[in-house]
């Protein structure tokens, strides 16, 4: 089973400024990942061609199910507003995706914790004061009929917010508190290397910088587990030809022994 997540910077590639359907559907095939999580994800958004990047994603890896969830529905930067689960296909979006090439049983959308739309942010270099407009941020889960046996995959793209986000990573374990194992947490948590196992208590599957792209110094985006899921054997943070993160891939096999993970 390969478990992968990427922030897709809505399939932008920054050497160039342009977004190329043919490298996300590459960066996919690439990646070969049985369950792949995705941030930063457009849908009819003028910038990535009115491009359905969740549809785009799902027939480079063969998914037989998959979900897009709305964080805001208008143009990011410009006019948006806090999704609802009132979106409707051709209304521009802007979110988070969950893809699998295991059936899904159920989805859930959780929307985390929002601070107010406008916050104060400090920069160590060059020490200065910014504003910033936060973006609201959602989780998606999917429970998937694997092989193996059911399997709880949660996706989430965290805020940057000092603080901020351990507190919307901390709902996010709450809410999956109640769900049986085992259960796996993917997504730019925004949070640095050993962090978001602290908060979660899971386990960290993969230990790989992953931004920024050229010469990665920290991992923001991480795959953590609940529960067992099998051996890790081969973990990387492959450069793509887009985005401005790497992807983290994990590649696991069932115990020896053992019918099921879990």
């Amino acid at each position: 089973m390969r478990l992968a997540t990427f922030n897709i910077l809505h399939g932008r590639t920054p050497a160039d400024d342009s977004v190329v359907l043919d490298r996300l559907r590459a960066a996919v095939t690439t990646l070969d990942p049985d369950v792949l999580a995705l941030q930063e994800v457009d849908r009819d958004q003028p910038r990535s061609h009115l491009a359905d990047l969740t549809a785009v994603a799902a027939e480079a890896m063969g998914a037989v199910s998959s979900r897009f969830a709305a964080a805001l529905t208008g143009t990011p930067g410009a006019t948006w507003l806090a999704a609802t689960e009132r979106e409707v296909p051709g209304q521009a979006s802007y979110g988070i995706s969950l893809l699998s090439r295991y059936p899904a049983r159920s989805w859930q959308v959780l929307r985390l914790p929002r601070i107010r739309p406008t916050v104060p942010v400090w920069l160590r270099e060059p020490r200065k004061l910014i504003w910033v407009r936060e973006e609201p941020r959602t989780a998606l889960v999917g429970q998937f009929d694997t092989p193996a046996g059911s399997l709880v995959v949660a996706n989430t793209h965290l805020s940057f917010v000092p603080g901020w986000g351990r507190l919307q990573l901390r709902r996010v374990r709450r809410d999956l508190a109640t769900l049986p194992g085992p259960v796996v947490v993917m997504g730019d948590l925004n949070m640095a290397d050993a962090l978001p196992a602290q908060v979660t208590g899971y386990t960290p599957l993969a230990s790989h910088p992953t931004f920024p792209l050229e010469e990665p110094t920290r991992q923001l985006d991480h795959i953590l587990l609940r529960g067992r899921l099998g051996e890790v054997v081969r973990s990387e943070a492959p450069r793509l030809p887009l985005s401005d993160h790497r992807a983290l891939v994990v590649e696991l096999r069932p115990d020896a022994g053992r019918d099921v993970w879990g």
